[in-house]
């Protein structure tokens, strides 16, 4: 017998969430731990235990939400994502990956049936990175590729730490970080990309995440009057920028197979005066490619271009690499059990990196991982236009389900 989840109470609990902390067109603003996001979380711990789930909160405010398993002496099977949201955020972006896995529960309770495994639904503290920066600092925490130390050590741009917001909205939980181990962990999610949506696709069944390097890069020249100061004198910080920029996009849209991306995200002139040439340029540069080998390849690119400015400009450079994150590849066991479910839903899908970082990233060098991926409108996310239908996440959430369920009754142990 197919067991359904109930799709309109998924969509009904995504709406109610969007009530809390909504933005003027449509979005919601839920920073990480503020008192929105502490709002959020405790809606979400009264749905869950009104079906009998327990929680447990760990010292860098990581929720874990169990539902009991016939064998709880084993490791559970887990879903979740995150609540917190961008300033102007929508209202899909980690919020359906939490409430599909509390839809998820909901429907094992509607059935009363009780897994092998337990099942653990998690809530990923501060995903965005919004507030606090790094992103997705907690389950890298859990992870281990952060200490406890520096991740409650971490401070907004008001000073206030990480761990003194999780005091103040009552989530300084006391379970040691890294509990529980995971025999496997599924994440839902909206693409935040236009591929499922042009292909026609309605699941996207994620292997794995390109990899990512960020840097934060300074460019000085020398600030000169624009009337008199001949072109050919000048040492203009923006114009070199400029040609950084445009040799870079010009490398990346080169790449048929579309692996290569490369972003300028922020571009800030020092004292800018509409007749002053630019003396100091700082930006940040954002690289990406699915292939480690690549991307190694494309930040060597990226250092040929930025040494080419001195001769070119007569500026000096200064670039300082703030982040690294491997390309990740999820778990077979785990991508195959995604592709079971969507095949069985009878519906277009495909296999797909995913283009952003997600808390799964993390969560896959310690439990066996993968991703689910449903179109949303036009590829927005981190928007307040930001839009998947009830039918989508629906769909997402019943795959999700049945991988979930596949892996429950599993017992061989996972790693």
């Amino acid at each position: 017998m197919t067991i359904s989840i109930d799709g309109q109470r998924l969509w009904s609990s995504l709406m109610a969430m969007a009530e809390i902390g909504p933005t003027a067109n449509g979005g919601s603003c839920r920073l990480a731990l503020s008192e929105e996001d502490a709002a959020g979380r405790r809606l979400l711990i009264e749905w869950c235990e009104a079906i009998g789930c327990t929680l447990r909160v760990d010292r860098v405010g990581n929720l874990f939400i169990r539902r009991p398993g016939k064998r709880d002496d084993l490791d559970p099977v887990a879903t979740g994502s995150h609540l917190d949201t961008q300033p102007k955020g929508g209202r899909f972006d980690g919020i359906l990956g939490v409430l599909a896995g509390l839809e998820v529960f909901r429907t094992l309770h509607d059935q009363g049936i009780v897994t092998e495994r337990p099942l653990e639904l998690v809530v990923w503290t501060n995903e965005e990175g919004s507030r606090f920066a790094p992103a997705m600092v907690a389950s890298g925490a859990f992870a281990g590729e952060f200490s406890e130390e520096y991740t409650l050590a971490r401070t907004d741009r008001d000073g206030v730490t990480l761990g003194q917001a999780l005091a103040a909205c009552g989530f300084a939980g006391e379970m040691p970080v890294g509990e529980p181990r995971l025999a496997s962990f599924f994440e839902l999610h909206i693409e935040q990309g236009p591929v499922l949506e042009e292909e026609n696709e309605a699941i996207g069944v994620v292997t794995g995440v390109q990899g990512m390097r960020w840097f934060d890069v300074t460019l000085r020249g020398q600030p000169a009057h624009a009337g008199p100061t001949p072109m050919t004198y000048r040492r203009d910080a923006l114009a070199a920028a400029a040609r950084l920029i445009d040799r870079l996009q010009a490398h990346a849209l080169a790449d048929t197979s579309g692996g290569t991306k490369v972003t300028v995200g922020c571009l800030e002139i020092d004292s800018p005066s509409r007749n002053v040439i630019p003396g100091e340029v700082r930006l940040t540069m954002d690289l990406r490619h699915v292939v480690e080998a690549e991307l190694d390849a494309l930040e060597a690119r990226f250092d040929r271009e930025l040494a080419a400015l001195t001769e070119a400009f007569g500026v000096e450079t200064a670039s300082e690499r703030i982040w690294a994150s491997p390309v990740v590849n999820f778990d077979a066991g785990c991508i195959d059990a995604v592709e079971r479910a969507a095949r069985a839903q009878g519906v277009a899908y495909r296999r797909m990196m995913s283009g952003a970082g997600h808390d799964a990233v993390y969560v896959s060098r310690v439990a066996p991982t993968s991703m689910i991926f449903i179109p949303c409108r036009d590829g927005i996310s981190h928007n307040e236009a930001e839009y998947a239908t009830p039918e989508h996440c629906a769909l997402g959430t019943q795959v999700l389900f049945e991988a979930m369920l596949e892996r429950a009754n599993t017992l061989e142990a996972s790693q």
